[in-house]
């Protein structure tokens, strides 16, 4: 089993500069176009992939320490039951991880370098956040620094190198699983000197959601200037190109295991996945250049499978989130999943092209805001709370940018519903069959009982665990709804949000 994990991939635009990840993996097996995350945020959307689980089951909610990023409460009650050690310790696998695991992997404060997290055989892991040159790498918990000479330093070309070793060198006897966890597309967007000259003509996605006022949203979406200055829109426009000049070095890899694995004998047997930790916006709304929004450009990522029983050029349109990554792997590993807390589902038998498969029609997805107690020096209008603030004071962040949807997908609905855990109580909505950028807030006009139900089926979503994440969403014939529970049992919430909004 090989896992391809890039950074921050804007799914809407991958299919251009992956070209060799394209032909090899999605024409050679199934493309889900529609797979999410639950946060779009490395640290947290990392944790769901490892673990099985929605953020509030795992606790990760930022890329700090603070928000349990690799911290010591994350080694001890986390990582002993992600899916690499169930595969290791229950299933007999050979286990190798090469790139970045989490952002505050190797922080003194948590064991530094030192420390590898069990469930892995061989382990190749970037200190902290994404780089290309200059950079730790912990090789089985030793620090080897790297400097900037490409040739031997640049780090999508190490990543494959070592890669292409294990292939080597593993043994024959053990079943194995990989996992490479490219820094690319991630900023500082540092393209291999023989790609800084391509796709000179291209820039960001111009959609209908380009550089507009996000009217009746979030009042963080609102505070965005429009129309964006000069300097911002080249700079999208520069960061975008960068970002795609970084990936061929990606789809390199990409070709250079493939093709290892054809010479090896075991292509045919593998089961390969292609995927990121969570998306991208570039201009949408006015935003310059960041994640972490409720946005399908910010949560919806690629995922890509080849494998045995796969077979060739399908799309798959079932609503797919990356807690489910956990699952599946550990199925086609033979382990009983019942054994484990994760929230997620197997996919195997999508894979397989199972008939009559009973799949979700919703997910979750959640987000706890990050912000400064102060204010931001550079724009104190803007009041504290805020952070990651551009020159022309339009943040991306703040500490009440704190949300939960509910993503339904279904024969009859494609809809998001959005809660704000703000004073406003603030409710986002959008019907995506007709407005796919989400640029019209129905959330005043939709049905009211269309309301309750979400709002309802929300506050489950955010206090389920293993199977109870699993449960019929509104769309489904099997979901019950009984609006005095929404009274009775969550009490001052619910009726603050009625009382409020509705």
């Amino acid at each position: 089993i090989l896992a391809f994990l890039a950074d921050t991939l804007l799914v809407l635009s991958f299919q251009t500069p992956l070209k060799k990840t394209n032909a090899l993996i999605a024409q050679m097996g199934i493309t889900f176009v529609n797979a999410y995350v639950p946060s779009a945020l490395c640290c947290p959307s990392r944790a769901s992939i490892l673990t099985g689980k929605y953020p509030h089951n795992h606790h990760v909610v930022n890329n700090t320490l603070e928000g349990n990023c690799s911290s010591k409460l994350w080694q001890k009650i986390q990582e002993p039951y992600t899916f690499p050690a169930l595969l290791k310790a229950m299933c007999g696998y050979q286990t190798f991880f090469a790139g970045k695991y989490l952002n505050e992997y190797g922080a003194e404060d948590a064991g530094g370098v030192g420390h590898v997290p069990p469930g892995w055989s061989f382990w190749y892991a970037l200190e902290k956040n994404s780089k290309y040159y200059n950079y730790t790498l912990s090789v089985n918990g030793k620090a080897r620094k790297h400097g900037e000479n490409y040739s031997v330093d640049y780090l999508t070309d190490v990543l494959a190198n070592m890669s292409l070793d294990f292939l080597e060198y593993k043994s024959n006897f053990e079943p194995f699983f990989m996992m490479i966890a490219t820094p690319a597309p991630h900023s500082p967007w540092t393209p291999a000197p023989q790609y800084t000259k391509s796709f000179q003509n291209v820039s960001a996605p111009r959609n209908s959601n380009f550089n507009i006022h996000g009217k009746n949203k979030h009042w963080l979406i609102r505070q965005a200037k429009t129309p964006m200055s000069n300097s911002s829109i080249q700079f999208l426009d520069d960061a975008y190109r960068k970002r795609w000049q970084t990936l061929l070095s990606v789809d390199d890899l990409v070709e250079k295991l493939v093709k290892k694995l054809e010479v090896n004998g075991e292509l045919d047997n593998t089961y390969i996945f292609y995927t990121s930790d969570n998306g991208f916006h570039t201009g949408q709304f006015s935003l310059p250049i960041d994640k972490r929004q409720l946005y399908e450009f910010d949560i919806k990522v690629p995922l890509l499978v080849r494998g045995p029983g796969i077979k060739p050029n399908q799309t798959n349109k079932m609503l797919i989130a990356n807690i489910d990554l956990g699952p599946t792997i550990l199925d086609i590993a033979g382990y009983e999943l019942n054994k484990t807390q994760m929230d997620g589902m197997s996919l195997l038998p999508l894979l397989r092209g199972d008939k009559n498969v009973t799949w979700r029609s919703d997910f979750l997805v959640e987000y706890q805001g990050e912000g400064y107690n102060g204010s931001d020096p550079t724009c104190p209008g803007l009041g504290p709370g805020v952070t990651h603030c551009f020159p022309d004071c339009v943040c991306e962040d703040s500490y009440n940018n704190t949300y939960a949807c509910v993503r339904t997908l279904s024969a009859s609905w494609d809809l998001q519903y959005c809660e704000f855990d703000d004073r406003e109580v603030f409710v986002e909505v959008y019907n995506l069959t007709a407005d796919p950028h989400q640029i019209n807030n129905i959330a005043k006009t939709i049905d009211q009982e269309i309301l309750e139900k979400m709002n309802y089926r929300l506050m489950m979503l955010q206090s389920c665990s293993g199977a109870t994440c699993r449960t019929p969403g509104v769309f489904d014939p099997g979901y019950r709804f009984d609006p005095r529970l929404m009274f009775s049992n969550h009490g001052l919430r619910a009726r603050r949000f009625s009382a409020q909004f509705l």
